[in-house]
């Protein structure tokens, strides 16, 4: 990172000179984008929880079971590419409805199956409806906040992976224990459609919205005036901007993967804990990351209205979670459980906050009228790096019964990516569109 050093500098906030900040109508959006993310994530690791017992009950190997992770990271990867486009075309009220309600019957599906293909085909569903939560709640910050709030209001919805990582180990076994797993799909499942009723109530855009006052308004639009001009598909993934965010979530989003989908199984093998003993492990590491994703946001949100340039506060930010994350290559070698909740909560926290910026830079270097369209593009590249690492992880298992290597490569993704966005974007300068 030889171009820029990471340190504060004289380039003022953009929204410096932003009127008085009047009306709250932006954080009950942002509220309703933090459920939507708990539902995603609790949808997602209803299988994680439950796999040792599936493991047992359906049989499959280490192999088969990331193939069938590879087929969610597939289908996510596939809509990814599409949908953020669709949703800068349809707007996100009606993409977000549409999306929700693809993957609520899909994660519904999964309790009609009893094979490793069968799960395949319901997680390849659920990857696809899925895809909509982010590039639609982004684009949805992106046009209800100013840049100064951007960072804090990604890192509130944000929150909702930890939160419904919170949620889902505290019913999941619940739920399984006392009726079945199929009732666990089906109950976590039909929540999206509880969701779907306050959006189409609730959301409109801040212009058409009857709550937003003239004040909040003029603040949510307080930023330097966008052209509306539609942006071809070819010139957004041919520009530098686009790939420094492509490249950060393809070396970052496989670890999180990981976390949702092996830290259940390793907690199981390493540390013998069945299912009805998984829940307080797996909640002390989401409640701390939750805190990360919000103190990840804060932070550079912070340091701009101390007077720091987006650049080097985002990269700052981004420089902290890096390093917290690097102790985690420790995790398979500490005997004591809480130990190693202790060294997962820490790297699961950091990399909330990293989130929490990384996406924020999005919007930092793309007009509104574009974001959906790149940080569908960056989705999709980390989750064809989480194919990598759902395959890989999967033969690692099958091979050497260790984890060892595969939280070695997650202590170091985030320095090595961080390296690489800096120099793509030494200065997050806008992109030239």
């Amino acid at each position: 990172m030889s171009a820029e050093p990471i340190t504060p500098d004289t380039v003022s906030d953009p929204a410096a000179s932003a009127p008085p900040k009047r009306g709250y109508v932006r954080w009950i959006v942002c509220t309703l984008l933090l459920f939507a993310t708990t539902i995603n994530y609790i949808d997602r690791l209803v299988l994680g929880i439950l796999a040792p017992t599936l493991q047992k009950e359906i049989g499959w190997t280490e192999i088969e079971y990331g193939y069938i992770v590879t087929a969610f990271q597939a289908a996510y990867a596939i809509g990814l590419l599409l949908v953020g486009r669709v949703l800068d075309v349809i707007g996100t009220k009606l993409g977000f409805a549409v999306a929700i309600v693809f993957w609520s019957l899909a994660a519904m599906a999964h309790a009609l199956v009893r094979t490793p293909f069968g799960f395949g085909l319901a997680r390849f569903g659920l990857g696809i409806g899925e895809a909509g939560n982010f590039p639609a709640a982004i684009k949805t910050v992106a046009e209800w906040f100013p840049k100064r709030e951007r960072a804090l209001a990604t890192g509130i919805f944000n929150g909702g992976s930890n939160l419904g990582a919170i949620i889902a180990p505290a019913i999941v076994p619940v739920i399984a224990l006392t009726w079945s797993w199929q009732v666990a799909f089906l109950l976590t499942g039909a929540i999206g459609f509880i969701w779907l009723f306050f959006w189409l109530w609730l959301y409109n855009a801040p212009e058409t919205h009857k709550s937003v006052s003239a004040g909040e308004l003029a603040y949510i639009r307080s930023d330097p005036q966008e052209a509306v001009t539609p942006i071809p598909w070819m010139r957004i993934v041919g520009l530098r901007q686009t790939w420094a965010f492509a490249l950060g979530k393809f070396l970052t989003d496989p670890v999180w993967w990981f976390y949702l989908y092996w830290i259940p199984k390793f907690l199981n093998e390493k540390h013998g804990l069945t299912l009805s003993k998984l829940g307080p492990p797996l909640i002390v590491i989401y409640v701390v990351a939750d805190v990360g994703s919000i103190g990840g946001g804060w932070l550079s949100s912070r340091l701009i209205k101390n007077g720091w340039s987006v650049n080097a506060a985002r990269k700052t930010a981004m420089l902290v979670c890096a390093l917290a994350v690097v102790p985690i290559i420790f995790a398979s070698q500490v005997s004591s459980l809480w130990a190693a909740v202790a060294l997962i909560s820490l790297a699961a926290a950091a990399h909330q906050g990293w989130s929490a910026n990384i996406f924020t830079t999005a919007s930092d270097m793309f007009p509104r009228r574009a974001v959906g369209s790149v940080v569908g593009f960056g989705g999709m590249a980390g989750a064809i790096g989480g194919m990598f690492i759902a395959t890989a992880t999967g033969h690692i298992l099958q091979l050497t019964g260790s984890y060892h290597t595969v939280f070695f490569l997650a202590g170091i993704a985030y320095l090595v990516a961080l390296a690489v966005i800096h120099a793509l974007v030494p200065r997050l300068q806008p992109a030239d569109v």
